[in-house]
C-alpha cells in the first residue's frame, strides 16, 4: 500500500514538473487549455519541441484591390497587431479552439451583435484548412514528413473585418509553424499562393494574393501580379521597398464598421468575370497609381504620395458601393490636411500626414469623433 501510495506521488509531481515546464515556455494562456483539455505530455520535458511564429497584420497603400485581377500593389505589414500560433510535439493530432472563437456570450443580444460582424466562423476552420494544405503540397512535392503529431494553439489580435488581412495572418503563422515543425521549406515566392489556396480552395473565401505576398515578405512590399508575368514564372514579381522612405503614416479604423472582405470581393470578382468594362479599365487605373506611389516613395516625394493614396480612393469609389461610414473616414481624414485610402477592404483607412503631433491630435480629435481608433503603424 505504501509503495502504491510513493509511485502515485512520483508521478503527480513529475506531472506537475512537465506542466510547470510546458507554463513557462508556451505561457499561462495556452497551458491553461492544454491542462483542462488533454493529457499532459509523457516525454522528456528536455527534448519537448515547441514552436511559436507569428504574422503581422497588413494594410495596402496603393493598388488595392487589384491584386486579384493582375494588377500592381503596394502594402505594409505593422507589428501593432499579429495573430500567433504555438505549435508543439503531443501524442496526437490535437487543434485547441482560441479563448476568441464566440462560444461565451453575456447576452442574447451580444451573440447577436457578434453573428451580425463576424458571421459564423471564426478562426478554427482556417487553422484546419491550413494544415490540410500544408500536407497537400507536401504530398504533392513528394516532401518526407517526420513520424510526429502536434498540439497547436492560435490567438490573434488582428482587429476583425475591418481589412487588415487577420484570416490570412493566421494562416501565414501556421503554415511558418509547421514548416519548421516538420523542417520543410516551402519558396517564398510559391508560398503565398499555398496560403491563398487555404481560403480561395479549401473553403470558397474569394481574395487576392496582396495580404499573403506582405505577411511572407513582412516590410514593405510592391507586388506586381501581370498575368504575363506570373504564368512565365510561375508567381509575381514581389519586390521589398525600403521603409524608411516612408512619410509619416497614421492607420485609422472603426470596428462597429466591419465588413468581411469575402463580401466585398465576391461582388467585385462577378463583375469582372462578367466583363464590366469600368472594372477593367480602373483595375489598369489602379496599378498606375501603384508604380507612381513607389516612384514617389523611392524620391522622397512625400506630397505626390499623398495624391496617389486619395486618387486610389477615388478610383475604388467610383466601381464600387463603399459604406457610408467608411466614406466619412476618408472625408474626416482628408478634412484636416491627410491622404486617405481604403488599407484593405473592410473599412480600415491608411494615410501621410505632416508627421506634426499637433496634426496627429487633429486626426485623433476628427477621427475619433466618429468613433474611429488611430494609431501610427510601425512596419515591420
Amino acid at each position: 500500500m505504501g509503495m502504491n501510495r510513493a509511485r502515485k506521488q512520483a508521478s503527480r509531481y513529475s506531472r506537475e514538473k512537465k506542466f510547470n515546464f510546458a507554463q513557462s515556455v508556451i505561457g499561462r494562456s495556452f497551458t491553461r487549455a492544454v491542462r483542462l483539455n488533454s493529457p499532459l505530455i509523457t516525454h522528456n520535458q528536455r527534448t519537448m519541441k515547441i514552436i511559436t511564429e507569428r504574422a503581422y497584420a497588413r494594410a495596402a497603400l496603393a493598388g488595392n484591390p487589384s491584386d486579384g485581377y493582375g494588377g500592381k500593389t503596394i502594402s505594409l505589414t505593422m507589428a501593432n497587431y499579429c495573430a500567433k500560433v504555438v505549435v508543439y510535439q503531443w501524442p496526437e493530432l490535437e487543434i485547441i479552439p482560441s479563448a476568441s472563437e464566440g462560444v461565451q456570450f453575456r447576452s442574447l443580444a451580444d451573440l447577436s451583435v457578434d453573428v451580425g460582424r463576424n458571421g459564423y466562423y471564426g478562426a478554427l476552420r482556417l487553422v484546419k484548412a491550413s494544415i490540410k494544405r500544408f500536407h497537400d503540397y507536401c504530398v504533392e512535392h513528394n516532401v518526407s514528413l517526420l513520424d510526429e503529431n502536434f498540439s497547436i494553439r492560435y490567438e490573434t489580435d488582428v482587429p476583425r473585418g475591418v481589412g487588415m488581412a487577420g484570416s490570412s495572418a493566421i494562416i501565414v503563422a501556421t503554415f511558418r509553424a509547421l514548416m519548421r515543425f516538420y523542417n520543410v521549406e516551402i519558396p517564398q515566392p510559391i508560398l503565398p499562393d499555398w496560403i491563398l489556396s487555404v481560403e480561395k480552395a479549401e473553403l470558397g473565401i474569394e481574395g487576392g494574393l496582396q495580404d499573403r505576398v506582405a505577411q511572407v515578405y513582412g516590410g514593405l512590399t510592391y507586388m506586381n501580379f501581370d498575368a504575363e508575368l506570373t504564368a512565365r514564372q510561375g508567381h509575381g514579381d514581389y519586390q521589398s521597398l525600403d521603409a524608411s522612405k516612408l512619410p509619416p503614416l497614421y492607420l485609422a479604423f472603426q470596428t462597429d464598421l466591419a465588413e468581411p472582405s469575402d463580401i466585398v470581393h465576391n461582388d467585385l470578382r462577378a463583375r469582372y468575370d462578367a466583363g464590366d468594362k469600368a472594372v477593367h479599365a480602373a483595375m489598369d487605373e489602379l496599378a498606375g497609381i501603384t508604380d507612381a506611389a513607389r516612384a514617389a516613395i523611392e524620391g522622397g516625394d512625400a506630397a505626390e504620395l499623398a495624391r496617389q493614396i486619395d486618387a486610389n480612393f477615388d478610383v475604388r469609389d467610383r466601381i464600387m458601393k463603399v459604406v457610408a461610414g467608411h466614406k466619412a473616414m476618408i472625408l474626416a481624414a482628408r478634412s484636416v490636411g491627410a491622404s486617405a485610402n481604403f488599407a484593405g477592404s473592410g473599412g480600415a483607412i491608411l494615410g501621410t500626414y505632416s508627421g506634426e503631433r499637433a496634426d496627429f491630435e487633429k486626426l485623433k480629435q476628427t477621427l475619433g469623433a466618429l468613433g474611429c481608433k488611430v494609431i501610427v503603424p510601425r512596419v515591420a
